[in-house]
Parts: structure tokens; C-alpha cells; sequence
């Protein structure tokens, strides 16, 4: 049978498979998806899980729970030859490794955090884009919150209760929001610490929030979250990072001992490896059937492919957009297979939400309405509850929500990555302990 190899179990590799599952026939194809992880994340949601509103497992999902005839399995892609068509694959727990033949491949590898080479970016920051890293926030503000508690030093003091977010897109304004909730919900239990001297920096190298989406959503969102508190800088670009905080081109200095980087992403380096030709931001450029020219059988979707749009233009990475384009690389793959034409990609996106915590949310709807406040929250929610995969999760989710209306956020600092919450703190202890 024809083999046709999935890389990555996030949206576009989960998308994808699923819609593999339904559109072949049992004896058309053998489906394989590979991922380093055997769960897919549900994204949107990470900021919840960092202000600790959301349990981490609550918003993942099981890639095997998932499929129902594709095969899994769990490693990390080690090397890819396009001409050969093999793929080298490295299982992550043993370091065993395989080579995986196919007929038809599909990168839906997603993107990874960029800091632009910044200096000391990488090293100081705290990147919001995997489940670990929403966790190890959650547990990295409870620590500087501990410190501040009992530290004398009022320099010290006004450093780890200092925040700064770095990115004025969805999620740096969504962690914003968040962040407020969080502090709201756990400072009665930190008597000693007034809610006044924390101080939550949301910094925008651009003119304004949300800067690709339509007009009147990032002015709403500037003015909801300066209104709950949190001081907004907009056309200041970051110059680098140290110990003692963060650098603006400006000449100002933050001290802070804690910096969300959520200020761009690239697509996955496995990508800048291929002899394949990339665009935007190193991301493989596909025909608009999501093909790649010059090589039969590769396909690519998400956030590592470039998708062209009617305008001439591309695409916008996101998850909405994801979605949708899963389903026709499914069905053009099978009509490559049965010798017909494939399609093109088209679609006019509903339109695009965030939430600001409070219950207050923005969203644009066709590029034309504009929903705020408690209803665009309320959709946010409802619409990315029904988006989550699986009826338990939604089930999880909706009892957290609930939750977090009648009791306060738990305050339990589990340690699970207190070596690196060290070297962010950059505390005496470590040194001594070095």
C-alpha cells in the first residue's frame, strides 16, 4: 500500500491524519504519524495553565486517544532525505532509531520560539509555547512571589515583583490579562506584599496590540489592560537581557527578574535542513494545493509552510487556519492517489479573538464587527471549548472554569524545574551551591 508519513502532532499533523482516516479506504494507504510527544497541546489555552486557572493535563490530549487506524510513533525526527524519500527517526526515552520509508510526506511540524539573536534573550527569558513552558511560569512566579515575600532588600524586592511580557501579539496580551487574574486571586494570601507594588510590562516593538488584526482591536485591548493595571510600551524594541533585567532600545531598563518572550516564533529547524526552497521566515513555500513544487509526494501545512493566498499574499499562521487546511491536504493526497486534480486552498477566516482576563475579551468578526467585553470573552471561551479535542477535556476544562469562579488560584509551588528557576532568580544560593 501507498505509505504516507505525518510529521508532528500538533494541529496540522493531528488535523491532518484524522482526516486521512476518513477520506482513504481501509486498503488505499497505511498512515504513520510521528511526534515527539504522544499528546497534542491545545494552544490557546497555555496562558491559563500559567496563571494556573487551567490543569496543564486538562488541555492535552493523547495523539493514540486520537487516531483510530493511523499508526504512532513516539520520537524525535533526526534526519530527512527527500531524494530517498527516508526519514531517520530517534525515539526519545532510549535513543533507539529507525528509518521510516515513505511514499507521501507531510511536515506539520509546527515553529519553535525566536528571540532574534538577542543578547542574553534566550538565557533570561521564559518562551510561552509548550506545556512546559506555561508549567515552569506558573511555578516561576510562585518563587519570585516566596522570595519577595521574605526579602529585605527593597531593590531585590521591587525586582521579582516586576514583570515583563515582550510581544504585543495573542499570546503576550493574553498572558497580560492572565497575569492580573493570577495576582488578584493570590495575593490575600501573601500579606506582606501590597498589590500596588506589582508592576506587569507589556512591550510592543510595534505602534500597537494585536498589530495584524483589524482595526480597533489592539486599541481596546491597550485600554482594558491598562485599565486593570498593566503599563503598556508600544514602538520599543528590546535591546538584550541580563541578571538584573531587560534593555529597551530606548536606553530603559527594567528590572526584573522575570521576562515572557512571546515576541516571534520561526518555523521548525528542521525545516532550514531541506534543500527545499522557504519564504517567510524560513517556512517551506507550498503551491496553493499545499504541494511543493519540484518534489511529488511532499506536502506541507501550519506553521512551517508558507500557503499562498488569492491576494498574492500568505496565509497567517494560525490555528484556525490550520485547521481547515488539514482536511484538503487529506483530500488532495487522496486524489493524487486516485488520479484526479487536487484543490486549491481558500478560505476567509471567521474572524479572530483574545481574551484579557476579568472577563473581558476582543474579537473581530469577518474583519468588519467588533465584539468587546464580557460577550467577546464568553465567545472566546465557548468557541475554543468546542475546538478541544475529545469530550473529557471539555468536560475538565469547563469544571476548572467553574472552579475558578468560586475559589482562588492554587498557590502550590511544585519544583519540577527549579534549576532553571535558579538561573533566571540568579540568587546568591545558586552561585553558592555552583
Amino acid at each position: 500500500m501507498t505509505r504516507i508519513l505525518i510529521l508532528g502532532g500538533s494541529f496540522a499533523g493531528m488535523a491532518t491524519a484524522r482526516a486521512l482516516e476518513r477520506t482513504l479506504r481501509l486498503d488505499e494507504a497505511e498512515i504513520t504519524l510521528v511526534s515527539r510527544e504522544n499528546f497534542s497541546v491545545f494552544t490557546p489555552m497555555l496562558p491559563e495553565v500559567s496563571s494556573g486557572n487551567l490543569e496543564a493535563r486538562h488541555i492535552v490530549t493523547p495523539i493514540r486517544a486520537q487516531l483510530s487506524r493511523a499508526r504512532f510513533i513516539l520520537g524525535e525526527v533526526d534526519a530527512i532525505d527527500l531524494d530517498a524519500r527516508r526519514v531517520e527517526v530517534e525515539h526519545p526515552l532510549d535513543g533507539t532509531r529507525r528509518t521510516l520509508e515513505y511514499d507521501h510526506i507531510v511536515f506539520g511540524l509546527g515553529s519553535v520560539t525566536s528571540t532574534f539573536n538577542l543578547p542574553g534573550i534566550e538565557e533570561r527569558s521564559l518562551p510561552m509555547k509548550t506545556l512546559r513552558d506555561a508549567d515552569t511560569m506558573r511555578n516561576h512566579i510562585l518563587s519570585v512571589v516566596e522570595l519577595a515575600d521574605v526579602t529585605a532588600d527593597p531593590d531585590r524586592r521591587r525586582r521579582l515583583l516586576t514583570f515583563a511580557i515582550v510581544g504585543g501579539g495573542f499570546t503576550g496580551v493574553e498572558v497580560a490579562g492572565e497575569l492580573v487574574d493570577f495576582f488578584r486571586s493570590i495575593l490575600p494570601f501573601y500579606r506582606s506584599i501590597d498589590h500596588a507594588e506589582v508592576a506587569i510590562y507589556l512591550i510592543e516593538g510595534g505602534p500597537k496590540l494585536l498589530p495584524e488584526l483589524q482595526a480597533g482591536m489592539g486599541e481596546y485591548s491597550a485600554q482594558a489592560l491598562e485599565r486593570r493595571g498593566v503599563r503598556i510600551l508600544l514602538n520599543t524594541p528590546v535591546a538584550s537581557a541580563d541578571e538584573s533585567g531587560l534593555q529597551l532600545k530606548n536606553g530603559t531598563h527594567i528590572g526584573t527578574a522575570t521576562i515572557v518572550w512571546s515576541a516571534g516564533v520561526r518555523p521548525s529547524p528542521l525545516v532550514a535542513a531541506l534543500p527545499i526552497g522557504t519564504g517567510r521566515g524560513g517556512a517551506i513555500v507550498v503551491r496553493p494545493d499545499l504541494s511543493v513544487e519540484g518534489y511529488p509526494g511532499v506536502w506541507a501545512l501550519g506553521d512551517c509552510a508558507a500557503v499562498p493566498a488569492p491576494s498574492g499574499s500568505f496565509y497567517p499562521a494560525t490555528a484556525q487556519h490550520t485547521l481547515r487546511q488539514g482536511p484538503l491536504l487529506a483530500r488532495n493526497i487522496a486524489a493524487t492517489l486516485r488520479g484526479r486534480p487536487t484543490k486549491p486552498f481558500r478560505y476567509e477566516a471567521l474572524g479572530m479573538m483574545a481574551s484579557l482576563g476579568g472577563r473581558r475579551g476582543v474579537a473581530g468578526l469577518r474583519g468588519r464587527y467588533l465584539l468587546t467585553g464580557f460577550i467577546a470573552w464568553a465567545l472566546w471561551r465557548t468557541y475554543y471549548l468546542a475546538r478541544l479535542p475529545g469530550i473529557d477535556r471539555r468536560l475538565r476544562v469547563t469544571v476548572d472554569w467553574t472552579l475558578g469562579l468560586i475559589f482562588p488560584r492554587d498557590i502550590a509551588e511544585l519544583r519540577v524545574y527549579a534549576r532553571r528557576d535558579d538561573e533566571l532568580l540568579g540568587s546568591p544560593e545558586t552561585a553558592t551551591r555552583k
